[in-house]
């Protein structure tokens, strides 16, 4: 939507930008909770050590780091069965296929347990707080409801089809069901569960390029810089300097992708290609070149600079920017850690910036509703700009481009439009960024220079290797591939 608004001078309603604004924010908390627990939890708590634990001894710890309703001897004693129940009968459903017994795991049977009790119970509440997804947008993830020129989604008082009092009122529930979680399951857990695990402070750095687009416009100028979370890079690591995003600085490399196009040449996103008639060598499927071409991805350079993108690269230009509230949730945790900010560059600060953003816009989106509330009770109720909804009052050719920050990073969009049709659209999104191939001169994206130096206990069940490429909450389409360096097959996870 931004990429084609850009491109033809739309300026969206108010009541649109906040709507879409709720929209993101409630798809950060949620997505960030089920990527904590359902996606990457396992690769730090061991489901087999829970079945060990001392229900009294686990209500005893979840007493003292929250005031959480389900504490009690008895309900944790309840899951211990329900897991137990699990293994006896050999259907382990989401608990199967992980490297139970691994050495690497630290956690004491107790928090294990807290922590698999807790996994369930955000399966419960992620289906109820997505809810938000269903009224403004129709579905989840996907939602259907953005029209270019901004929503399609009407607001009406006087109709039960639209945005009124009821609609809103049942929102700002499902934002204190949303909050109350995250502050008292969620972020305890993940301070719990970090405490065991500092080590992985030396673990996981990457690049040390970060680049955030900024999120939740508050004016609906095209690809304003006036946003609550700021857009801006950090090179080097270095919290001292934030520097401006130029869009026209970045390219992209194709020399390790399985594309055909110069190797060595580099490509803004205006002029970028994808040829589906892929002529060159054949894949080598059974074993990856790495030395040739060995990647689907594109390979993505902000002035030749690999960059990381995610929640870490929002919270760490946040952070150097002054937001205060980012600034005061990260001394929080980094004090009760007992660490310094130097630990933010590794895959436990991934982690834990994760947990940093959650908290954050899960205390912004109910003001964003108050924001939408005020609006309305102005009298507006626009939520679609139609003055150039007719192609035909297009110029000839425009071009435009958005920056939008998904759950998990940066998002670009970019657009040429020529009698009134697409003439080309290249996107760069988030795991493009941090799943790059090396480029031209041979430099590393984030994923493959964050396992530089990974100590692995054992090749046959590489936790670790999982541990950090799963902090940066990896988006593949098709199928991922673990071989040794024999080139066998460990495993192989398909999505379908």
């Amino acid at each position: 939507m931004r990429a084609v608004e850009n491109a033809l001078g739309i300026t969206v309603p108010d009541n649109a930008r906040i709507i879409r604004n709720l929209i993101t924010g409630s798809q950060y908390v949620q997505d960030h909770v089920i990527h904590f627990y359902h996606l990457h939890a396992l690769d730090w708590v061991d489901i087999v050590s829970a079945l060990s634990a001392d229900p009294a001894k686990t209500s005893a710890l979840a007493m003292s780091i929250s005031d959480w309703h389900n504490s009690s001897a008895t309900y944790f004693a309840g899951v211990k069965a329900k897991v137990k129940s699990f293994v006896d009968s050999g259907q382990l459903g989401p608990f199967a296929n992980a490297y139970w017994g691994h050495p690497a795991y630290k956690l004491p049977p107790e928090a294990n347990l807290m922590a698999v009790a807790h996994y369930l119970e955000a399966l419960d509440w992620q289906r109820d707080v997505i809810k938000m997804h269903a009224i403004l947008g129709s579905k989840n993830p996907h939602a259907q409801t953005y029209l270019v020129g901004g929503m399609a989604i009407p607001i009406d008082p006087n109709s039960q089809n639209a945005i009124n009092a009821d609609t809103i009122a049942f929102m700002k529930k499902l934002t204190v069901k949303a909050k109350e979680f995250v502050e008292k399951v969620y972020i305890p857990d993940l301070l719990a569960v970090a405490s065991f695990y500092k080590d992985w402070a030396a673990h996981g750095a990457g690049v040390g390029n970060f680049l955030a687009y900024g999120e939740f416009p508050n004016d609906s100028v095209s690809n304003t810089e006036n946003l609550w979370l700021p857009r801006g890079i950090i090179l080097n690591k270095d919290l001292s300097r934030v520097h401006p995003v130029d869009h026209s600085k970045i390219e992209e490399y194709v020399t390790h992708s399985w594309y055909d196009d110069d190797a060595n040449k580099s490509r803004h996103p205006w002029d970028g290609k994808t040829a589906f008639n892929y002529t060159g060598p054949k894949p080598p499927y059974e074993f990856l070149d790495t030395d040739a071409k060995y990647s689907w991805i594109k390979s993505p350079r902000y002035e030749n600079r690999a960059m990381e993108v995610g929640p870490l690269s929002r919270m760490l230009v946040a952070y150097a920017s002054g937001h205060k509230r980012v600034q005061e949730v990260v001394g929080l945790v980094l004090s009760k850690l007992n660490v310094g900010p130097e630990v933010l560059f590794s895959t436990l600060g991934r982690v834990a910036a994760r947990g940093v953003e959650t908290l954050v816009v899960a205390e912004k989106v109910p003001l964003m509703i108050d924001e939408l509330v005020a609006n309305i009770k102005k009298g507006d109720y626009r939520v679609h700009d139609d003055t150039k909804w007719e192609p035909s009052s297009w110029p000839a050719e425009a071009k435009g481009y958005g920056m939008f920050e998904a759950p998990r990073g940066a998002l670009g969009h970019w657009v040429k439009i020529k009698n009134g049709a697409i003439d080309n659209y290249q996107c760069i999104v988030p795991s493009t960024w941090n799943g790059s191939p090396r480029d031209a001169a041979g430099v590393r994206g984030p994923y493959e220079a964050a396992l530089i130096g990974t100590p692995v206990a054992d090749p046959e069940k590489p936790v670790e290797i999982l541990r950090t490429i799963h902090s940066f909450d990896p988006c593949m389409s098709c199928a991922v591939h673990v071989v040794d360096p024999a080139g066998n097959e460990v495993t192989s996870v398909k999505i379908v």
